[in-house]
């Protein structure tokens, strides 16, 4: 009676929210078209929105995709519901797709949200590290990885470094089909060195200093991470809002440009900034006449 209950709930859902057979092949890989999050789409069913629905494809050569883009763009929701669609389709039922075809998958790991242990002295940073070290040493070939902005926790060099290992590891020694959602926009250029990653991000449009997003997975790293305008939109005080903006300036000013990798998230504010005074050493180095000095 209750696996006839079970089957009947998935056979009633799956016809009143238009979900779709899932399929199965021998070969590594996820391809889903138009996905869409089953609890998020059923939250929206009253109300006058309509949920965005993304494609995704993993395969052998194309095993981890980095997603970048603003926070509240839907990069957690897309891993989610991803996760969600292959557990679906592996428990019997329909899933929330236009079409879903999965190769063999044995477990899902997911390393997402910021929660902690104080009563065993784990603080949030630690929890995030053991749930990460427990991915890199168990996730195979088989196994689908979510990851969420993992190395937060910790000082921006140290976190971004560790962000930089544990990617690099899940290529090289796990092999795993990945999902793998930051910030730290410098770990796009890897997919200039891994075959293997793609870059893809959730996108969305400023206009008048407000911010829309889109909700939609488009190929491609973010161009902004839009972390002052969600701030705003958040209730941050607008005085504090300016003086974030200011601040981010002065940072950029003062930041090292490398013309090869330019900072992708960095908006233009060379109209702003006052022109730098010439320093008298280079006065005097432009005055002079090569052709004048000895020995020529």
């Amino acid at each position: 009676v209750a696996q006839l209950d079970l089957l009947a709930g998935f056979a009633d859902t799956a016809l009143k929210r238009n979900w779709s057979k899932p399929e199965f092949a021998p070969e590594i890989g996820l391809t889903v078209t138009g996905g869409r999050h089953p609890v998020v789409e059923g939250e929206m069913a009253n109300s006058a929105e309509t949920f965005i629905a993304n494609d995704c494809l993993l395969a052998e050569n194309r095993r981890l995709l980095l997603i970048t883009g603003p926070n509240m763009g839907g990069k957690s929701t897309y891993m989610r519901q991803i996760a969600l669609i292959a557990l679906l389709a592996h428990i019997g039922s329909y899933v929330p797709a236009d079409r879903c075809l999965l190769g063999p998958l044995d477990r899902i790991f997911t390393r997402i949200g910021a929660s902690d242990d104080l009563a065993s002295g784990r603080p949030t940073f630690v929890v995030e590290m053991t749930e990460a070290a427990a991915i890199l040493h168990h996730a195979t070939p088989n196994s689908l990885v979510l990851m969420d902005e993992i190395g937060r926790g910790t000082s921006t060099f140290d976190g971004m470094a560790l962000a930089f290992a544990i990617l690099r590891h899940l290529i090289d020694k796990n092999h795993c089909l990945t999902l793998f959602a930051t910030h730290y926009f410098e770990l796009t250029r890897l997919a200039h060195e891994y075959s293997e990653l793609a870059n893809v991000h959730l996108g969305a449009v400023e206009h008048n200093d407000r911010i829309v997003f889109m909700h939609s997975v488009e190929e491609g790293p973010a161009n902004q991470s839009y972390g002052i305008q969600v701030a705003a939109l958040a209730g941050i005080p607008g005085a504090v809002v300016r003086a974030a903006r200011k601040q981010l300036r002065e940072f950029e000013q003062r930041a090292a440009v490398d013309p090869l990798q330019p900072d992708l998230f960095a908006q233009d504010f060379s109209a702003e900034a006052p022109e730098a005074e010439p320093h008298p050493v280079v006065e005097q180095l432009a005055a002079i006449d090569p052709d004048r000095l000895t020995p020529r």
